[in-house]
């Protein structure tokens, strides 16, 4: 899966959240000062090409919808980044932003009973 430059992620962002739309339905979702209508039609057609966006069309009129899930996307980012900035180590990372963080010993605690929550269920899940 192809990394999204900035403008391009922007827009998959109003896309998954809309779950479909038309351009101008992106335009509006923008904040001030809102993109041209044509540059957001130009990123969200280079978006088809890349295969995260397709289309339905009604006459010359086209409704967009993500062809990628914004989990999938998230998760490959988040590797790629690990990868080239971590040496592909979670523990890297996660010490890295405690550190840049100031992140306190409660604080921690708190992060991995997150952590602990959010995996049980997975695991019982596996389990069955």
């Amino acid at each position: 899966m192809k990394e999204l430059t900035k403008a391009e992620e922007q827009i998959m962002q109003i896309l998954w959240d809309l779950e479909k739309g038309f351009v101008k339905d992106i335009v509006e979702r923008f904040p001030e000062p809102k993109p041209a209508y044509n540059t957001v039609s130009t990123i969200v057609r280079i978006l088809e090409q890349k295969g995260f966006v397709d289309h339905t069309a009604y006459g010359k009129t086209h409704e967009y919808f993500p062809l990628v899930a914004r989990n999938d996307y998230t998760r490959t980012y988040l590797k790629n980044f690990m990868k080239n900035y971590f040496s592909g180590s979670f523990r890297e990372m996660v010490s890295f932003f405690a550190k840049e963080d100031n992140l306190s010993v409660a604080e921690l605690d708190e992060l991995m009973k997150q952590v602990r929550e959010d995996i049980t269920p997975e695991e019982e899940n596996q389990d069955a």
